[in-house]
């Protein structure tokens, strides 16, 4: 890619990250508020689960389905590699290619936008936010709105994969990230290259990513649908 794509690149990063650090300042400025965030994050990773036991049963798939649960859509605590991120803006356009770093910015707007979303879910659930079932979710997933937003979720999980999965085809890209790993340590640029490794390691495992994508978003689509519709029970309750 151009100079110019890397630059907006970089700065479609930096922008989701602002929207991370906005979501990471408030949730440690309010320890109840963390809990409760903390609570859901863990409900939601348990629904996952439930829902994709076949997939992480699947030798072919078990790892891209932890990397999804884990790096892009489930419970994981990614202040650390945000963190890291802010710090080596500047070092990634000179070690990674601009679709990489592309990838990294919708891999930190999935991020953002399900930390934005798991807030507002909550101020729905009210007080105390770590008591609840599937139809008060459900419930709550309904009067909070912002439908175009979760179907967006939806859209940003298939994105991230067909980028992984366009690039572990790509042996200099793959060779490359082999070859970065001693600097990138050394440089502070730890948590993202773990992040890739991750992610390049479950996609390459994967041989072929079109069937994985399209479930998840035949099924994430499905429940979404469900619930709008006035479902209180389209899945098994996590909490049971």
């Amino acid at each position: 890619m151009t100079e110019a794509a890397s630059g907006a690149a970089l700065a479609a990063l930096l922008h989701e990250l602002a929207r991370v650090q906005r979501c990471n300042a408030e949730r440690a400025a309010n320890p109840e508020l963390a809990r409760a965030l903390a609570h859901l994050r863990s409900w939601q990773s348990r629904r996952l689960r439930m829902t994709y036991a076949d997939l992480e049963a699947s030798p072919r798939y078990a790892p891209a389905m932890q990397f999804f649960e884990t790096d892009l859509y489930g419970g994981g605590d990614f202040a650390r590699r945000d963190a890291d991120l802010i710090r080596v803006v500047p070092a990634m356009k000179r070690l990674l290619p601009a679709g990489v770093i592309a990838a990294v910015a919708t891999a930190v707007a999935l991020n953002a936008l399900s930390q934005e979303l798991d807030r507002a879910l909550i101020d729905e659930l009210g007080s105390p936010g770590d008591r609840f079932g599937v139809a008060e979710y459900c419930a709550a997933y309904r009067r909070m709105g912002r439908h175009d937003c979760r179907e967006r979720q939806i859209r940003l999980i298939g994105e991230v994969g067909v980028t992984f999965d366009r690039y572990v085809r790509k042996p200099m890209i793959r060779g490359a990230l082999v070859l970065m790993r001693k600097p990138a340590r050394v440089g502070g640029l730890a948590a993202l290259q773990d992040f890739l490794e991750r992610g390049f390691s479950a996609f390459v495992r994967m041989r072929g990513a079109a069937e994985f994508l399209a479930t998840i978003e035949r099924r994430e689509s499905a429940i979404h649908a469900a619930i709008i519709s006035g479902a209180d029970t389209p899945f098994p309750d996590p909490g049971a």
